[in-house]
């Protein structure tokens, strides 16, 4: 890892990171009335049990760290059907549910408009400092604010808020409406860029930062485990068929420039977010920002969320019991640790209020447990939707009875049921009954019953929490335990379920005790929880409690 070394050797002569134990701060500098700095940390597709799986191979001043010294909530779920990357994000800093917030996924069917509408799009905007097509993005399609817009209306917009992602939705939706300014990494230039919602110009220091070309010194490392590969007890062998890889290959180690490659001196920059070295970049770019926008220097609380997204598309692509993923969370703890000692030394422990947690987890791979006699499988959701349209067009008469597909909703053509002086409800229910009888399909419910009637528990109230009347489809499916979509990547998670719902929170830092809090939290309890420790007023549209723990 010698590119972090020489990054952070001009970074450590000028704030000497660790000259400070992070033990000895704890009793002997006091915490002001009010955090001076927020950090949001917050991983794709962590999964719950990754913390006590690898517990014993973390960082005594990483994740072990925040758990041991802070206060660890252990039985923290989303109460919503979607678990999806945005969409988790949304629900984290505006404390409230999909339903509410409105980013039903990372993308939906606008019926009126008749297309599909990505989560962040935003035509008017352009991007700023990288390739056109990645930059017409906004926090336009949230629907309520998040606890940073109600902090800095609460103080005349004097606390500068950030955020940093491989990826634009997650930035972008933690960030809320009022941001300073949010960051994301353009594939394509390999450069951080941001869009003229925030600003028309790079500030100085990112341009600094981009003319480094970390990116191409990342590109051409070679991904190879942290420890012996033998240790990696906790995870499948190296070598099995359940991985998709990149392109077929799956075993280490990875020549990344190889892999990269398009055509003769030109890389793939998007590789970067698929290995190690995309939280590594992230993190350094995290660092540098709270140096350069003097984060935390004053009486007034700043905000900045990192969202580190390489995670997931590892997970997606090699599975949650690979040695790449075990091999990737191990190394992304050590990063966690650098970035806490950064903290201590820069803005001090007493002044930082952390947390810790996930956007969703992810489901095992389905063909996996199937060999292991667990029931599991792959909805093929192309089959089943061809049948249907064969089976409308005989009930109904020929013609394009369904419009889209997305995230397991399926989306009708209103203006031609209209026009054929059927009904809309009766159609639904129609398809409701016959997406029942395909393999891996456990409930499906329509938009009428979902807007007529009120569901208080179980599976139902939870699709409700995730249907939007505007942005929602006409009917919407939940898979069995175990079973996920068929795609081009070795699992994902679109669910639920435990395995994609719970996720780790910890909060550590200015004023939080050491505790453990077993009682159910929601994931959306973590923005009153913030507002009611500034002493602010809860985002506009929050569903959900501080909690008490920490706020008594």
């Amino acid at each position: 890892m010698w590119i972090k070394t020489v990054f952070f050797s001009a970074l450590l002569s000028t704030i000497s990171v660790f000259q400070t134990d992070l033990y000895s701060q704890d009793f002997k500098k006091i915490p002001p009335e009010k955090p001076r700095l927020i950090v949001g940390i917050v991983v794709s597709q962590m999964r719950y049990d990754y913390i006590q799986r690898f517990w014993d191979k973390l960082d005594a001043s990483g994740i072990k760290l925040l758990a041991d010294r802070g206060t660890y909530c252990r039985n923290t779920s989303f109460n919503y059907l979607f678990s999806q990357q945005g969409v988790g994000h949304a629900s984290i800093s505006t404390g409230t549910i999909p339903a509410d917030h409105g980013i039903v996924g990372r993308e939906w069917y606008l019926y009126l408009q008749d297309r599909i509408e990505q989560s962040t799009e935003d035509p008017i905007q352009k991007a700023v400092g990288g390739d056109v097509d990645n930059g017409h993005y906004s926090p336009r399609n949230l629907m309520c604010t998040s606890f940073s817009d109600e902090l800095k209306l609460s103080n005349n917009f004097r606390s500068k808020v950030y955020s940093v992602s491989a990826d634009p939705a997650p930035g972008i939706f933690s960030a809320g409406h009022t941001a300073n300014g949010v960051y994301w990494f353009d594939k394509r230039t390999g450069n951080w860029i941001t869009s003229t919602y925030y600003t028309d110009s790079l500030p100085g220091w990112v341009d600094i930062f981009n003319k480094k070309r970390f990116p191409d010194l990342y590109l051409k490392e070679i991904w190879t485990p942290l420890f012996p590969i033998e240790s990696y007890t906790e995870s499948l062998s190296d070598k099995n068929k359940y991985e998709t890889g990149f392109k077929g290959q799956i075993t280490f180690p990875y020549e990344l420039e190889e892999i990269s490659e398009i055509k003769k001196n030109k890389l793939d920059y998007g590789l970067l977010d698929k290995t190690p070295f995309g939280n590594t970049f992230t993190k350094d770019f995290a660092a540098t920002l709270i140096l350069d926008e003097q984060l935390g220097k004053d009486d007034v609380t700043d905000v900045l969320t990192i969202c580190f997204t390489a995670m997931e598309n590892i997970g997606s692509l090699f599975g949650p019991n690979s040695v790449e993923v075990e091999d990737a969370f191990l190394r992304l703890d050590k990063e966690i640790a650098h970035f806490l000692s950064f903290l201590d030394s820069e803005v001090g422990k007493e002044n930082v209020l952390v947390y810790l947690t996930s956007d969703h987890g992810v489901a095992q791979i389905p063909s996996y447990l199937s060999d292991n006699k667990i029931p599991a499988g792959y909805f093929n959701k192309n089959g089943a939707l061809s049948l249907l349209m064969s089976a409308l067009n005989n009930t109904y008469g020929r013609g394009e009875w369904i419009r889209a597909y997305h995230a397991q909703q399926i989306y009708l053509n209103h203006t031609l049921i209209e026009d054929s002086k059927l009904s809309l409800t009766q159609m639904q229910d129609y398809i409701a009954q016959f997406m029942l009888q395909f393999s891996g399909v456990a409930n499906t419910v329509t938009s009428h019953t979902l807007q007529t009637a009120n569901f208080t528990e179980g599976v139902y109230r939870k699709i409700q929490n995730s249907y939007n009347q505007k942005r929602s489809g006409d009917v919407i499916i939940n898979l069995k335990a175990g079973w996920v979509e068929k795609s081009d990547v070795s699992t994902g998670g679109t669910s639920s379920y435990s395995y994609d719902s719970r996720v780790p929170l910890i909060w550590y830092g200015w004023k939080v005790g050491r505790g453990s809090i077993t009682r159910q939290v929601d994931i959306i309890d973590i923005a009153p929880t913030i507002s009611t420790l500034l002493n602010i007023t809860f985002p506009n549209s929050c569903t959900g409690t501080p909690i008490f723990e920490l706020v008594q």
